[in-house]
């Protein structure tokens, strides 16, 4: 009886904790979702200030958008944990999300308490042996060692600790769209480093051809 009684209340366990277990999104961080369009995401009222950037246009185009949302008021900078939000785009969808938390905000914290911290949002982590980087952004340039990830077939989201910024960060992303654009800009280095000749080429022709047209307009200027 005592073994019946006990896998009920398991059973009754596990049931309780199923609709946790699927409420879960990896898509979203706060108010912002991959794969949101640009305008979509510009109409956030709290991304003030904004700083926008064009990485390439050819063969698919990747933007970029940086936020300071402790910059927009005097009351989120006392209250918000978070110091940037670094946004990728790719062909208007939004594929990476890159938080990095303010220095203050997680002073004498450990790598376990911030693990615990994002735990209650994502559900419980695994502990990968890697590394990652965000070679877009100049300040995650370098490989950055994983501490923990939430995950499931589409999404990723990563915990790393900035050596350059001695801060906490949480680098997400859409799997699906972030191959995508790791192949267009690999695709747009190639093409840009086939460019290059051509581009010297006409560069000395058009040198070439200013020089001659001053010839032959100081030609029939110039008196000794």
């Amino acid at each position: 009886m005592r073994m019946m009684r006990s896998v009920g209340i398991s059973l009754i366990m596990i049931l309780l904790s199923a609709p946790i277990v699927r409420g879960q999104d990896f898509s979203k961080y706060r108010d912002f979702s991959l794969g949101m369009s640009l305008p979509e995401l510009l109409s956030q009222v709290e991304l003030r200030p904004l700083q926008t950037k064009l990485i390439q246009k050819h063969p698919a185009v990747i933007q970029e958008l940086t936020c300071w949302p402790s910059g927009s008021s005097d009351y989120s900078r006392q209250t918000d944990s978070v110091w940037q939000i670094f946004f990728s785009f790719y062909n208007g969808e939004l594929f990476r999300i890159l938080v990095t938390y303010d220095q203050d905000a997680t002073h004498g914290l450990t790598a376990e308490d911030v693990v615990q911290a994002v735990s209650t949002k994502y559900g419980t982590p695994a502990r990968p042996v890697g590394e990652i980087s965000f070679p877009t952004n100049e300040l995650y340039r370098s490989t950055e060692k994983i501490i923990a990830r939430w995950e499931d077939s589409q999404y990723s989201i990563n915990l790393v600790r900035s050596r350059f910024l001695n801060s906490f960060a949480l680098f997400m992303f859409s799997k699906q769209l972030d191959e995508q654009a790791e192949a267009a800009i690999a695709k747009s280095i190639k093409l840009e480093g086939q460019e290059v000749p051509q581009k010297e080429i006409d560069r000395q022709k058009k040198e070439a051809d200013d020089l001659e047209a001053a010839r032959q307009k100081n030609r029939k200027t110039f008196r000794p």
